[in-house]
């Protein structure tokens, strides 16, 4: 009798170009396309979301579509500085202190959401109280249309053979090229899943059906509050950065650090977002009753 090893299933790894096409020295890459994609779909969205006055309180939209037009530099930068910086302090300030021209070179990848997110509430703050609208509702809006890209970018990393999860022997296991023989969990899906779809289509709910814009406040904490749970969540599969490891015992990871004070901070958001008085201005700032 003949004894077969039993070997678990494994996936192939679909062989895409991380470079989508090459014009001289200039590569276009999936991942910078994504987040360009996802800046724009976030500025389409946005733009509808504040020409539905029925959407807001009292049918008063908080800003105009022109405003949400010139943010969107605001927003690019901020995701950009911000993811940047963000990784640089969080993930691997060491090397770059050693090597401080590297910080620069974005093209050789590096960038970290939640300092992304750091940067880009930086952007809305700041741009909200130039045009005199509630930092709040700005913040609503711009995190009704984040999961789009967010699922778009991990789609990205998962065709850049990167951020891969923990060994496993799931029937939908994959052998990446640059991951070691081990069949891994595909982590850059599940979040792509989470944090990308069932995200969107949560908010889209709290939106349109549930209303919820009409109290400021309370789609930016279910955004900020959603992706720290299902961050936290797709932790437990994903690979820490191999600079850091596991931290506190051998299972706390920086994600799960980073992720915990967005649960808290979303909690506390939506617990306490109020739908404005009628007489109140739909444009009035932090820190009076819009809030």
């Amino acid at each position: 009798m003949i004894h077969l090893m039993m070997l678990p299933a494994v996936l192939p790894f679909p062989q895409i170009d991380p470079v989508i096409v090459r014009i001289g020295p200039l590569a276009i890459h999936w991942y910078g396309l994504g987040y360009v994609v996802g800046i724009l779909f976030a500025w389409w969205y946005s733009r509808r979301l504040v020409s539905t006055p029925r959407l807001w309180a009292h049918d008063r939209v908080p800003m105009k579509p022109d405003d949400l037009d010139d943010f969107l530099v605001w927003a690019a930068v901020g995701v950009v500085l911000g993811g940047r910086i963000g990784y640089i302090l969080f993930y691997d300030l060491d090397r770059y202190l050693q090597h401080p021209f590297d910080m620069i070179a974005l093209w050789q990848g590096g960038m970290s959401f939640h300092g992304g997110m750091l940067g880009t509430v930086l952007a809305m703050v700041l741009f909200a109280l130039k045009r005199g609208i509630n930092p709040w509702s700005l913040l609503d809006t711009v995190a009704a249309t984040a999961p789009f890209g967010l699922g778009i970018v991990r789609l990205c990393n998962f065709i850049n053979s990167e951020l891969w999860g923990r060994p496993t022997d799931v029937p939908w296991a994959i052998v990446f090229p640059n991951g070691g023989p081990e069949p891994r969990h595909p982590s850059q899906l599940y979040e792509a899943a989470l944090e990308g779809l069932v995200l969107f289509v949560v908010l889209r709910l709290l939106t349109h059906r549930f209303m919820k814009l009409k109290a400021p406040g309370f789609v930016g904490g279910a955004f900020i509050c959603g992706y720290g749970l299902a961050r936290i969540f797709v932790e437990f599969f994903r690979e820490p950065d191999p600079q850091l490891g596991y931290l506190l015992g051998g299972w706390l990871t920086m994600g799960m650090i980073l992720s915990t004070p967005m649960v808290l901070v979303g909690l506390w958001a939506m617990l306490t977002a109020r739908q404005p008085g009628a007489a109140q201005n739909a444009q009035s700032l932090p820190g009076d009753a819009a809030r």
